[in-house]
């Protein structure tokens, strides 16, 4: 993964409903992984992606456990960086309200709550993922 005393920073591309599939999910718990093992992790939804952030799914009537409520133990993992892609959003009829509220809390700063959710253009996006040293795509 790593060369010993380098940090690789892994991007994880999440462009796949919630559910219908096991991409969401699969994605999730690598990147729960990963986060053990103190990677520099950033997490990108997009497309069909931005659905997995949304508030209040409700999966009884597909059958399939709802797992949405793990995203809000990302900050716990120091997981910071979260982005969705705002054209994503729009093309959906989406928008940051219609997400949960995903925060860490900062040791630095007397253990603040901060925002790690950030809504981005495709451009800043695209410059995000290019600064990337690994992309892994779900």
């Amino acid at each position: 993964m790593s060369e010993e005393g380098i940090v690789k920073k892994f991007c994880y591309m999440n462009r796949k409903a919630p559910y219908g599939t096991i991409y969401a999910l699969e994605s999730l718990e690598v990147v729960l992984i990963a986060a053990a093992f103190d990677q520099d992790i950033s997490l990108v939804f997009a497309d069909d992606g931005v659905y997995q952030l949304t508030k209040n799914q409700d999966t009884n009537g597909i059958g399939m456990k709802n797992f949405s409520k793990t995203y809000s133990a990302l900050g716990d993992y120091d997981i910071k960086k979260i982005y969705v892609e705002k054209e994503s959003l729009d093309e959906r009829g989406l928008t940051a309200d219609d997400l949960q509220a995903l925060v860490y809390e900062d040791e630095d700063d007397d253990w603040a709550e901060k925002n790690s959710l950030f809504v981005v253009d495709r451009a800043e996006l695209s410059s995000i993922i290019d600064s990337q040293d690994i992309v892994l795509s779900f």
